[in-house]
């Protein structure tokens, strides 16, 4: 499939859309098992819409406990969404966008890190999304790797350190530095373990500080939720870029759902609306039309990338971005 030009950084694309808002999404590596072509045939459905940069989410490892022979369970642990490195290099290579990796602190140590990110650099992936990620399902609190990093600021400051050539061994020679452009993740109604939004502002303060050059936001339903973060994150000395991550409500379940797993407010027409609603089929249309309102403000707003939660479906995305883009 044609390309839509050479690869680039974030915000240099973010830079070179001349103030027209561009569209990108987020995909999910398909279950262990099944073939990439089921990526490739939701991608392929977004491509009329020119995304200069597709997100690949990285899953680290769960837990699951096995009986045996004996009657006690065994810990066994089970990676369900192998192959974000391999997608993003796919991805790159066929449809010459730029794939952006999630790199999580959760289920690497430094030197796993470190070894990723050389990967990365070794196929030409120069943006990279750095998030502290999610307690596994079995742990109530996130826990790092016993040499692993605690907070997405410290693995921002391990990325940076790469481009500008320190690696972990101090005694190597000659080394190269990469050239990653670092983005980090934002939540305009706060981290569910921040105690307050300005303490949530606070920290990301010190990932840009430390080398992050842009920000994707968390979901949200309120686009004023998102104009007073940024107006926020202004006052408080935060320049970079901040991009507005936009998910499109698809079933009733998600009422619940939503505000419990991600913090998130949901505005109480919206609700009004779903709950009014026959089948998911009516709530998914809904949703359609709700986050095509969302769009069409933020486009208005001059906002530089609009930026599309699919979680494995393009369907619905399809169906906003035909009346944005």
């Amino acid at each position: 499939m044609e390309g839509f030009g050479r690869l680039m950084k974030v915000t240099e694309h973010i830079k070179n859309a001349n103030g027209n808002t561009q569209f990108s999404f987020e995909i999910l590596p398909p279950l262990k098992g099944q073939h990439i072509q089921s990526i490739f045939d939701n991608i392929d459905t977004l491509m009329e819409f020119k995304p200069p940069f597709i997100d690949v989410t990285y899953h680290r490892e769960e837990y699951v406990f096995k009986e045996q022979e004996n009657g006690l369970l065994k810990k066994q642990v089970v990676k369900k969404r192998p192959g974000t490195v391999g997608i993003c290099a796919a991805i790159q290579n066929k449809y010459k966008v730029d794939a952006i990796p999630h790199i999580l602190c959760g289920g690497f140590t430094i030197e796993d890190t470190e070894n990723f990110l050389i990967d990365l650099d070794f196929l030409d992936i120069d943006n990279v999304m750095a998030l502290r990620g999610d307690a596994v399902k079995s742990e109530a609190y996130f826990k790092p790797e016993k040499e692993g990093h605690v907070f997405a600021s410290d693995l921002v400051s391990q990325i940076e350190d790469l481009n500008t050539g320190i690696y972990l061994d101090e005694d190597l020679q000659n080394t190269s530095s990469t050239n990653f452009c670092i983005g980090v993740a934002a939540y305009p109604e706060k981290h569910m373990e921040a105690p307050s939004l300005d303490s949530d502002i606070h920290f990301l303060k010190k990932k840009i500080k430390k080398g992050a050059t842009y920000i994707v936001t968390q979901m949200f339903f309120d686009n004023q939720k998102y104009f007073d973060f940024v107006d926020k994150c202004r006052k408080g000395g935060i320049t970079v870029p901040i991009i507005p991550g936009l998910k499109p409500i698809a079933t009733k379940k998600q009422l619940n759902l939503i505000p419990h797993r991600f913090h998130v407010d949901l505005p109480e027409e919206l609700i009004i609306a779903v709950v009014k609603c026959k089948d998911n089929k009516a709530v998914r249309e809904v949703g359609i039309e709700w986050c095509v309102q969302q769009s069409k403000e933020l486009q208005k707003a001059e906002i530089p990338v609009l930026h599309y939660y699919s979680m494995g479906k393009s369907d619905n995305i399809k169906a906003i971005a035909s009346q944005i883009f």
